[in-house]
């Protein structure tokens, strides 16, 4: 793979890192509303790009004012000729973020880009520049992708602890070098209080950083714009995000817990009683479609999230969105369930994208897993909130909607899907087969699992036998809620080579050991 090594991408990050060192006192940012109005504009919370493709990508940025975002990008990082985009205006009704569409970019470049934000009363007065860079995605299939993934970002009231840190699975992940970042969901756990410490088991303390907005559950559009700014006072993640674009989706403590559409909270504590999860998802839409350069379609109520990012001609990832369309958590053993966890119109939009691609290699990013059973008991009931029910016969629930996905890709001929998850906090690898089925109408696949990032890691899930599938290997811890100081953190890496199109996944722990590796071959199946 013609990647270029790490060190050399470091070096274009100066004024990034500097604009990280403002950040030094994490609790004198989080605590405004209120911003000065003298001098020029900064941009302490970094930036970050998203949605690259060939040519084209998103950039992002927070100012501390209003301000006019203006990008310029170069093929160098000594910035000479660069091309100038205008940004939009940022302002309150943002709460001060704003994204940049870049287009026209060369294929398979470095783009190193920087950010000045101007005074919009005078164009003249600009902030101190914020650099980041990215490489496009190529048009020839010899350069290869390389990229990781993960999820499970500051749950379980385990924040950035400073003294281990921070985020530091983040660091691991960028020397991987990769051309970007694929975060399968729960980027911040809005229904989860994070405390000055937590006592370890040992007898120890973990010390967090904390924010007003991290003292109790998020309600409220600035509670969710503050979990989201929360783990940008981490250094470790400014960092990674101006040196590698991300693709972002969304799943339950973005809102709440094992949220689902319709659903109305029915005790007083720690929410109202008669809590609409439907309003409280609007106000966190709001702040993630604020907080990410995302690429999704406008206009529409649901402010749709799922999407197809291409990366050339190896690779199409389809963005998932398990959440939004899905019926209500139940014991999930109905014979008929035309909504299923994905809804009609995004079942259909999957398939058709799927038929249509021509990469070698489809990634479906499902924010939760196809096998593993994940129970969301409630009053007594031994309701479900994946996919599995833990019944191993014929599919029912919602397992029938992903039969009859497994059912299309398998009479369309359509090759080298790959499932990547996270979710359920530990990290495993699934080989799902017909042999070894109730179901047999499908071609077997593979579906691995990442995470958490920086939360509470857990116990392995049991499988459901519906789909056949094997855990080939699996690393979790046996208590549950053992917090990031105690490791069982995980992200993963897929390599595809330019050359061959095999397609290498690597699972890793925090601090970039590889844990377990397999080799899949383009054009096959049942691998």
């Amino acid at each position: 793979m013609s990647h270029r090594p790490f060190p050399a991408r470091r070096s274009v990050l100066r004024g990034s890192l500097a604009a990280s060192a403002a950040l030094t006192l994490p609790t004198a940012l989080s605590a405004a509303p209120a911003f000065a109005l003298s001098g020029r504009p900064k941009a302490s919370w970094g930036v970050q790009a998203g949605d690259v493709t060939t040519d084209s990508g998103l950039v992002w940025v927070r100012s501390d004012r209003p301000a006019r975002m203006i990008v310029e990008t170069s093929a160098t990082e000594s910035f000479r000729n660069p091309r100038r985009w205008h940004g939009p205006l940022l302002g309150e009704g943002s709460d001060f973020t704003g994204t940049t569409r870049l287009h026209g970019l060369p294929a398979g470049e470095q783009i190193h880009y920087r950010v000045l934000l101007a005074d919009p009363d005078d164009p003249r007065r600009t902030g101190e520049p914020v650099t980041g860079t990215f490489r496009t995605a190529p048009v020839k299939r010899r350069k290869g992708v390389r990229f990781v993934w993960s999820g499970d970002l500051a749950g379980q009231g385990w924040g950035i602890n400073e003294s281990i840190g921070g985020y530091r699975i983040f660091d691991a992940m960028a020397k991987v070098d990769p051309d970007f970042f694929l975060c399968s969901g729960d980027n911040i756990y809005a229904d989860g209080v994070i405390s000055a410490t937590q006592a370890l088991p040992d007898g120890s303390i973990y010390h967090n950083v904390t924010t007003e907005e991290k003292s109790h559950v998020a309600t409220t559009l600035a509670d969710y714009r503050g979990n989201f700014r929360y783990n940008l006072l981490d250094a470790a993640l400014r960092r990674f995000n101006a040196q590698v674009p991300n693709i972002i989706q969304w799943d339950d403590h973005e809102v709440r817990n094992n949220w689902y559409p319709g659903e109305v909270i029915g005790t007083g504590t720690p929410y109202p009683a008669g809590t609409k999860l439907d309003d409280l998802a609007v106000r966190s839409r709001q702040a993630f479609s604020e907080y990410f350069p995302i690429s999704t379609i406008s206009g529409r109520p649901d402010g749709r999230i799922y999407r197809k990012v291409s990366h050339g001609p190896l690779l199409d990832v389809f963005v998932l969105d398990m959440r939004t369309y899905r019926n209500a958590n139940s014991p999930d053993n109905q014979t008929t369930d035309p909504v299923g966890i994905l809804g009609r119109e995004q079942l259909e939009w999957l398939k058709r994208e799927l038929a249509k691609s021509r990469a070698v290699w489809k990634v479906i990013a499902n924010d939760m897993p196809l096998g593993l059973v994940v129970p969301d008991p409630v009053e007594g009931k031994p309701n479900f909130e994946a996919v599995a029910q833990g019944d191993p016969g014929a599919p029912l629930g919602r397992e029938l909607q992903i039969a009859e996905l497994l059912r299309y890709i398998k009479h369309r001929g359509i090759t080298g899907t790959v499932w990547l998850t996270a979710d359920v906090h530990h990290t495993s690898a699934q080989h799902y087969d017909p042999s070894r089925a109730a179901f047999k109408d499908f071609e077997p696949f593979w579906e691995f699992v990442s995470g958490p990032l920086n939360a509470g890691a857990f116990p392995a899930n049991a499988l459901d036998g519906t789909f056949g599938p094997d855990r080939v290997f699996v690393k979790a811890p046996t208590a549950s809620n053992v917090s990031p100081a105690e490791g069982y953190q995980f992200f993963g890496e897929v390599d595809i080579d330019g050359d061959s199109g095999e397609l290498t996944v690597r699972l890793r722990e925090y601090d970039g050991t590889v844990l377990f590796t397999r080799t899949l071959q383009p054009g096959r199946v049942g691998q």
